[in-house]
């Protein structure tokens, strides 16, 4: 089982923070999907980036999914102040969540998307008893915190047995794949079972635009799809 066709999402994080509405209207005019939002504290990874007024004055611009990827150390604090800002998908780390199944239930009960990300270090094991109340697994496939990251070619064969984890228990769960992604690996990346691509610097710094970067996405894709 898989949850359809591949997504693209861009992660505004690389886009030219000086003009981020220009960015956020190119991602959806260029044919992307999802937009993803990493919200970094500074104590989980070591950078900080945005948080919800930034996404509540973008969130008119776009009718993308708006995919929230929280590297904090305490999700649960934040969670209502990003459901105001109209994300619709959150995800939080499993390794900072102890009580992942009653999160999960609760992100679901904010009406929006529940998802588990896992660092690469971090073992499938982390969703086993959670599958059902998972709407996406974000297999990080560089350690968090930077873009800009080499993809961790190890991590395609964990994304594999994500997908074989997640087929065993008949979910219908997105697999988010997010680190290093381009042209050159966005293939053996869709093979290996994700069904949405989280790409920055092949996006937003491509030479030939956004709508360039995204064209080249998804001819890469297209074959294998």
């Amino acid at each position: 089982m898989t949850a359809g066709p591949v997504k693209l999402a861009p992660s505004l994080l690389a886009a030219d923070f000086a003009a981020l509405g220009d960015a956020v209207r190119a991602v959806e005019q260029a044919g992307a999907e999802w937009l993803h939002l990493d919200v970094m504290d500074g104590h989980f990874v070591p950078n900080l980036t945005f948080g919800p007024p930034i996404i509540a004055a973008v969130r008119p611009l776009s009718g993308c999914v708006f995919d929230a990827h929280l590297m904090v150390e305490r999700p649960e604090d934040l969670v209502p102040d990003y459901v105001r800002a109209g994300v619709n998908a959150l995800t939080i780390h499993a390794e900072v969540c102890p009580h992942l199944h009653r999160t999960l239930r609760w992100l679901r009960e904010q009406g929006v998307r529940a998802g588990v990300a896992l660092n690469p270090a971090t073992s499938l094991s982390a969703i086993e008893e959670v599958i059902p109340e998972l709407d996406l697994v974000l297999i990080m496939t560089v350690n968090p915190g930077f873009g800009g990251q080499a993809f961790i070619h190890g991590m395609l064969d964990k994304i594999r047995r994500c997908r074989n984890l997640l087929d065993r228990a008949g979910s219908g769960a997105e697999i988010s794949v997010d680190g290093g992604i381009g042209p050159h690996n966005a293939a053996a990346v869709v093979r290996a079972g994700a069904t949405v691509l989280v790409a920055g610097s092949a996006v937003f710094g491509s030479p030939g635009g956004v709508a360039a970067g995204i064209r080249a996405l998804r001819t890469a894709v297209v074959a294998v799809q």
